[in-house]
């Protein structure tokens, strides 16, 4: 871990009676809403309509008790070596031990550094210019490193657990649910807070390429599953503005104007806790403050969306580079849920596996070993970004 110790010299300094006031209304608004539960079907299989509909309502759903504590604790091993793995320092190519560091050999971009409890895409041109209002940015501890990895792309190469996890077959029938049975992924990270550390997340809105389409809808860009390792707190949550889905392109600058604050008064935390996990639809107003807390947040982040969504669809150059994305793009970049459902099936034999029907109608198959892990070497370079 790169810091353990708690959080008690870093704040908001004169906000921080304001700050704090914003945390605990935000977390009892957010617990009073009717989107949180365990994964539940109908009768005939399917995933419960009252979750869809509070889903389509909000632009989330926290699932509840979705990882056991055998499978939490596969994550946190394998995160634990994920961060031993990473560079000394930001321009170095070997880890603490002097190996190679973490994504040595990947062609695409893995590591995303800030300073600590920096913001560092807010009032920049970063993904097209999507995050326009920088966050409040705390003072750090004196003894803080100069710099922190606090998101790591491709995260399924890295981590046998992770991958599993993507594998689940509850997160996939949601996934089917929500975004059809042909659904494709688009980006898989861990997302790190540290105590006293973490990076902010400047407000945004995912989506890039379908604002405009004549055929734009509420679920348009898919959505973001969110696995948490250690659950998550207001402090170091993501928040959203439920119902922003629906609203289309938003004016996040006019809205923090108004608010006088980046403490935006209509947004809500997404408080939950380990062995939960939350969908989020990309097309939500979201974002996430400075960690000033004592607590870890680790999220697993799973994108996936509609097939109809990216098929020759020219994607919006965000984690990859501008490319069209035809039929043999997405069926190279699908192989991951091909491993992950064969991963988790040699974890957890007893356990039914997702039948993914993109496979099925192809009379695709796959059977784990342990080589099949390097074929995802570098695969975060297929992502599609729309």
């Amino acid at each position: 871990m790169t810091r353990t110790a708690p959080a008690d010299t870093v704040g908001y300094g004169a906000e921080e009676e304001a700050m704090r006031r914003y945390l605990e209304v935000g977390t009892n608004r957010a617990l009073a809403l009717d989107n949180r539960g365990p994964i539940r079907y109908s009768d005939d299989g399917r995933v419960h309509p009252d979750i869809l509909e509070s889903y389509w309502h909000h632009g989330f759903y926290v699932f509840t008790g979705v990882f056991g504590r055998e499978e939490l604790d596969d994550i946190e091993r394998d995160f634990k070596d994920v961060m031993a793995r990473l560079p000394v320092h930001k321009d170095a190519d070997v880890d603490a031990q002097g190996r190679p560091a973490l994504g040595t050999g990947c062609t695409s971009k893995v590591l995303y550094w800030s300073k600590p409890l920096g913001d560092p895409f807010g009032g920049t041109a970063y993904g097209k210019g999507r995050h326009p209002v920088k966050m409040f940015e705390p003072a750090a501890a004196k003894d803080a490193p100069d710099d922190i990895v606090y998101l790591i792309i491709g995260s399924l190469q890295f981590s046998r657990a992770a991958l599993r996890a993507y594998g689940h077959p509850d997160l996939l029938a949601v996934s089917a649910a929500v975004n059809g049975d042909d659904f494709v992924p688009y980006t898989d990270v861990f997302f790190i807070k540290a105590p006293g550390l973490g990076a902010s997340v400047a407000w945004h809105q995912d989506g890039v390429t379908h604002w405009d389409a004549p055929d734009w809808h509420q679920g348009s860009h898919g959505f973001n599953w969110m696995g948490q390792l250690y659950g998550c707190t207001a402090a170091n949550g993501v928040w959203v503005v439920p119902g922003s889905h629906k609203q289309g392109k938003v004016d996040i600058k006019a809205m923090v104007a108004e608010a006088g604050t980046e403490r935006l008064p209509q947004a809500v935390p997404m408080v939950c806790d380990p062995g939960d996990a939350i969908i989020s639809n990309r097309q939500l107003l979201h974002g996430s403050f400075a960690n000033t807390s004592k607590d870890w947040r680790v999220t697993l982040n799973m994108g996936c969306l509609p097939r109809a969504a990216v098929l020759d669809v020219a994607g919006g150059g965000i984690v990859t580079g501008t490319q069209v994305y035809d039929a043999a793009h997405i069926e190279e970049r699908s192989k991951a849920i091909g491993l992950a459902i064969a991963a988790r099936q040699h974890r957890f034999p007893d356990e039914a596996p997702y039948q993914y029907k993109p496979f099925i109608d192809a009379g695709k198959s796959f059977v784990w070993n342990d080589s099949m892990l390097s074929e995802l070497h570098d695969y975060s370079r297929l992502d599609m970004s729309v």
